[in-house]
């Protein structure tokens, strides 16, 4: 009875998180237009109480273990909440940023005579994702993932009188129903295999299921599995579902630090909240796998091409998802984790100083001020970089095992340090260059091996990561996406030789229009919406 109790509490405690961010929602925004500075206040406040109330249910979590709790039953749904250390490390890193966000906004919109509108949807779709993240089953999870569209809706068409606006916004719109229908079939087919919409049920039938072998055996399963990575794609703003991501420019920039950090990585926490049904399904993770990597590199390419700041920081946006997306199809769901943490803290800080980022010039597509790369500097980078790898790699205890997922994320590793090592050595060797190229690479290995250890050891009861053995049929579409990194990272190095070629103009126009994907989209928003004169609206 008295851990009944607890959990009861505990429940109530993780409920008040989001509903105290709901509150202002409530009201109407004409009323709160009338006094938008008390509001704006007043949100400040309710996030930081939020992130209070988010710091004391880790702290029980610590002292308790995960907490499985329902606070009502309506008849066949249950208001229940599953908060485990995913839920913890989300839930947390979600209320800091709201917290820091709503108190950027409350200056940055002052004066704006909708400031009390915005407050109220800046509000409503911080609980959303906060709910997201402690839903303890698959319809409130649903609802909530629903919410957060609807209600970032409202903010990406703040400014209504802006076609660009609109044009982003119903793109986004109508991509989100298709991942809502997408998560009601996942809904439906659950309740016929598994008769529970339960969390905690559902990862117990995951595991009898990988315990017996009985994987993609069940036609129902494999559905289920193709509709999750379906709704994370759509979410997530993955190839080809990207092109509305980078248009959302006319927003407020407090939306676009919430939705850069915090909204976007919807997709990629439902996979890792449910992998242990994702993971029954060998072909629907190749299938994250190739197209997570294929956005992640497609989006390289084009951000190379954007001076402008914040059209950069959206591609690397989708891009930074699309490698999410591919580890998260490698099995590695606690890195996955780790680099959803890393991103949105940088993300969040990069759209909120965006003013400061003159170092963004340096990810322009001609790079200026860079010698001729010698061939043998290039050769010795790699060299390096394979040393490091393995060495850092074998230091921590990690021996490479047969499976292409081990090969593939040491590889990228090692793509990342020979760019590292490259920006430090492309201008000429000395012992001084050679040293301070080692020592950061040392660094960033060790810290990146550190972190991912952290974050395996947290997560390993969450999201095991138990994925069967690839064949060479499922693991050469990776590998051949590893070459083609391979290729962005020469072409990136060796650009200042290559920018007057025709192949590089061609490709910088090509890439410059986003390999014209939005301009598909942008025709069918239009045949559904029409291209009249747009109205100041708030509703698609």
């Amino acid at each position: 009875m008295h851990d009944q109790h607890d959990h009861l509490f505990s429940g109530i405690l993780l409920l008040l998180a989001p509903l105290l961010l709901a509150l202002p929602g409530l009201l109407p925004a004409k009323l709160m237009n009338r006094n938008p500075c008390f509001f704006a206040r007043l949100s400040t406040w309710l996030g930081l109480g939020s992130f209070a109330l988010t710091m004391i249910a880790i702290i029980r979590l610590i002292r308790m273990g995960p907490l499985v709790s329902c606070v009502g039953n309506l008849g066949p749904f249950a208001i229940s909440f599953y908060f485990d250390n995913l839920s913890a490390i989300i839930l947390g890193l979600i209320a800091f940023l709201v917290t820091v966000i709503t108190h950027y906004a409350a200056t940055y919109m002052e004066g704006d005579p909708e400031q009390g509108r915005f407050t109220k949807w800046l509000c409503l779709t911080s609980a959303s994702v906060m709910l997201i993240v402690i839903s303890g089953n698959l319809v409130l999870f649903a609802l909530a993932w629903s919410s957060t569209s609807l209600c970032l809706h409202h903010l990406l068409t703040f400014y209504g009188d802006r076609p660009g606006a609109l044009q982003a916004a119903r793109k986004k719109f109508l991509f989100s129903r298709i991942g809502d229908a997408c998560l009601l079939g996942v809904i439906i087919l659950t309740s016929l295999r598994f008769h529970t919409w339960d969390f905690q049920e559902l990862f117990a039938a995951a595991h009898a299921l990988h315990t017996k072998n009985l994987i993609t055996r069940d036609w129902m399963v494999t559905s289920i599995c193709f509709l999750l990575v379906g709704t994370a794609l759509l979410k997530s703003a993955q190839f080809p579902f990207h092109c509305w991501l980078p248009d959302t420019m006319e927003t407020p920039t407090p939306v676009s630090a919430l939705m850069h950090a915090g909204l976007i990585n919807a997709g990629g926490f439902l996979i890792v909240r449910m992998s242990q049904l994702v993971s029954l399904s060998p072909e629907a993770l190749a299938l994250l796998t190739v197209l997570g990597g294929f956005t992640a590199l497609f989006a390289s390419l084009t951000m190379l091409t954007h001076a402008s700041i914040k059209r950069a920081l959206a591609f690397s946006t989708v891009a930074q998802m699309g490698f999410m997306m591919l580890e998260c199809g490698l099995g590695a769901f606690s890195l996955a984790v780790l680099h959803l943490t890393a991103h949105s803290l940088y993300k969040a800080h990069a759209f909120l100083s965006t003013g400061d980022l003159t170092a963004m010039g340096r990810s322009r597509w001609i790079p200026t001020g860079r010698t001729r790369v010698h061939p043998w500097i290039f050769a010795l980078t790699i060299a390096t970089s394979v040393l490091l790898a393995l060495s850092m790699v074998r230091a921590f205890g990690l021996v490479p095992t047969q499976n292409p997922r081990d090969f593939i994320l040491i590889s990228i590793l090692v793509i990342s340090l020979t760019y590292l090592l490259w920006s430090y050595w492309n201008k000429g060797l000395n012992a001084s260059v050679v040293l301070i190229g080692l020592i950061a690479g040392l660094g960033l290995s060790s810290v990146y091996l550190a972190l991912h250890g952290i974050f395996y050891r947290l997560l390993s009861a969450s999201s095991p990561e138990t994925i069967s053995e690839w064949s060479v049929t499922q693991a050469m579409p990776v590998l051949i996406l590893l070459v083609l990194f391979g290729g962005v990272l020469l072409l990136q190095i060796q650009l200042p030789q290559w920018e007057k070629t025709p192949f590089c103009r061609s490709l910088y126009v090509h890439a410059r229009n986003g390999f014209y994907f939005s301009t598909f989209a942008n025709r069918l928003v239009s045949m559904l919406w029409g291209s009249g004169n747009h109205q100041r609206t708030n509703t698609p």
